[in-house]
């Protein structure tokens, strides 16, 4: 137990655990976006199976293949022709949140899909797969914060 000989003392502390959780923090949210991000890249071109609460992706429709074919892309890699749409997946980290997606109204249609297109979900998917992953990262974060001030030195927390 941490034993303060003033109330100085205490308040740097309690600074310092602040800032240890903070990092701690900002280093699993990375960590959890930068796995979702490689993860929703690996399912183009693949055909995904159902994740509850998302369905499995459709076969294409002839058309498509056809239309595939004709402009000189391999027929059956769904969401994959010249690898734009899977380059713009990405993640962003602001204070306590991460974003991971893509700013291609494209990406929205197949994530969604609409009247003509049946959904081929990526984001969605991608985060429920990396569940354990960011269940143990962020319990990581918050053991780490917590046990700041145990003997570690903010210096090991980086």
């Amino acid at each position: 137990m941490k034993h303060f000989s003033d109330i100085g003392g205490m308040i740097k502390h309690l600074t310092l655990l602040a800032a240890a959780q903070t990092l701690a923090d900002h280093r699993a949210l990375k960590k959890c976006a930068v796995a979702i991000e490689n993860t929703a890249k690996e399912e183009f071109g693949h055909y995904q199976g159902e994740v509850t609460p998302f369905a499995g992706w459709a076969e294409l429709a002839e058309s498509t293949k056809e239309d595939r074919l004709a402009k000189g892309f391999t027929e059956n890699d769904p969401l994959l022709r010249t690898g734009k749409l899977r380059k713009s997946v990405s993640h962003l980290i602001s204070g306590a949140d991460a974003v991971i997606g893509s700013e291609s109204e494209v990406m929205v249609h197949q994530e969604l899909g609409t009247d003509k297109i049946p959904p081929r979900a990526v984001l969605g998917p991608a985060a429920i797969r990396n569940k354990q992953l960011i269940m143990d990262t962020i319990g990581h974060s918050a053991a780490e914060g917590l046990l700041y001030g145990s003997g570690l030195t903010l210096a090991k927390l980086t």
